[in-house]
């Protein structure tokens, strides 16, 4: 019996276990993929020991860097001393979680509801919303992206990741703010927030007038890196104020530092009704909350738990990342890391005519992959990630036609990571992919 270090099975045996006994609609990257075993802050390595500088930080989870030795230090510390008791007893890091929260979201947000995933938190975001207005339709935007269940998935505007063959009815979709391909043949800013003014169509012609919420990603991040411009939240909100229409912001990639600012909103200047996180929260335990002001907090007064929702060790982890979150300024060095990185890409864009667009605030930053035609380039990209793979970089790819090339890494990347991560791309996009 081997008690020493496990035996890797290698990709070839974990994809013949996959095949086996993992449900199909789980996917994977890559058409030659690795076996990866390790993690050390922006960096990832295979069972070959080869190393890979991460790019994607488990779709915007590891904000902080994998292994983060003082937030696996506090996980390590709950599980030897309480792991879970759920809510129905009193324990103290949900509360100081809760507080800690508090005192950092935008406006009047300030009651928590904690759970697992950011699935959850937008279906409590939902319900909470019908409950205080009394109200069961929904707004959502066309590429938007919230969740896989059942009703996160009706309010899902990518048709990739709507699976389900009968969606919930009562949820009319708005179009997105895609300056580069706008849905309304209009360019900002002499569009005067044409998508934005749509909203209110919308509510008159596809509502019965009975709408609880609207959700909305300040970014769309599988929507393809979607980026509003300003002052589209301040319309979008002034027009669902005029009809008592809460705005619920789906922060779920877009939170605690990625953007630049420590939520994505914040770049609006708009205070959200209903604010939902999840993923960067406890960087890579699974945890989800949405969180709103008191007077909508009140009215869900019946029953609600959630198993293992703000349990200690998910609490602690929590609690930890958002120490080093703060006392890293994570946030500031995502702003300047982003921006250099940004200005890159850019600069690649005017040597090479594949790149359409670069987009993105922070270290959430996407290029659109086109042809001479402006059609989707979906098959360069995937050749560029492959190729980019081999040479021990991870990038992402998202938006409707998988044509954008995501750019999510852990905030403690550093200048020469970005500019060896450039280098390579550079000479990727030279060689024809």
């Amino acid at each position: 019996m081997n008690h020493g270090k496990q035996a890797f099975l290698g990709p070839e045996g974990i994809l013949e276990k996959k095949r086996e006994y993992l449900i199909p609609c789980v996917y994977h990257f890559y058409s030659k993929p690795m076996q990866l075993v390790r993690g050390e802050m922006q960096y990832l390595y295979d069972h070959t020991g080869k190393k890979y500088l991460d790019c994607v930080a488990g779709i915007s989870v590891i904000n902080c860097g994998h292994c983060h030795p003082q937030i696996t230090r506090a996980i390590c510390d709950q599980v030897n001393t309480l792991q879970h008791t759920t809510t129905i007893y009193l324990t103290q890091n949900i509360v100081n979680l809760a507080e800690r929260l508090a005192s950092i979201t935008p406006g009047r947000l300030k009651k928590s509801f904690f759970c697992a995933s950011g699935t959850e938190a937008n279906e409590g975001a939902a319900l909470l919303a019908s409950i205080f207005t009394g109200r069961h339709e929904f707004i959502s935007l066309r590429q938007g992206l919230h969740g896989r269940t059942k009703l996160t998935m009706s309010l899902t505007g990518l048709s990739m990741w709507r699976t389900d063959t009968s969606p919930v009815g009562g949820i009319s979709f708005a179009p997105n703010a895609y300056c580069y391909r706008c849905p309304l043949h209009k360019s900002y800013p002499e569009c005067d927030l044409a998508c934005a003014n749509e909203i209110e169509t919308v509510i008159k012609t596809s509502s019965s007038g009975q709408v609880a919420a609207m959700f909305a990603e300040p970014i769309q991040g599988n929507g393809g890196i979607i980026t509003p411009p300003p002052g589209y939240f301040k319309r979008l909100k002034e027009i669902l104020e005029s009809y008592g229409i809460l705005l619920i912001v789906d922060e779920v990639q877009t939170g605690f530092g990625r953007t630049g600012k420590m939520f994505g909103i914040e770049h609006y200047d708009v205070e959200p009704d209903i604010m939902t996180v999840a993923k960067a929260l406890a960087n890579g335990t699974p945890v989800g909350a949405f969180m709103t002001r008191d007077e909508i907090a009140a009215a869900y007064t019946r029953p609600g738990a959630s198993t293992l929702g703000g349990n200690p060790v998910t609490a602690a982890a929590s609690l930890a990342t958002l120490d080093v979150i703060t006392n890293s300024n994570l946030p500031a060095r995502a702003a300047e890391s982003g921006s250099y990185l940004k200005q890159g890409l850019a600069s690649l864009q005017q040597k090479y005519s594949l790149l359409g667009d670069v987009r993105g605030l922070g270290l959430m930053l996407g290029a659109e992959l086109v042809r001479p035609d402006n059609s989707p380039a979906a098959q360069e990209l995937d050749n560029i990630m492959e190729n980019m793979k081999d040479r021990g970089f991870l990038i992402g790819k998202t938006g409707p036609d998988r044509n954008v090339l995501t750019f999510l890494p852990p905030l403690v990347i550093n200048r020469e990571d970005m500019d060896s991560l450039l280098n390579n791309l550079e000479d990727v996009l030279k060689s024809g992919y």
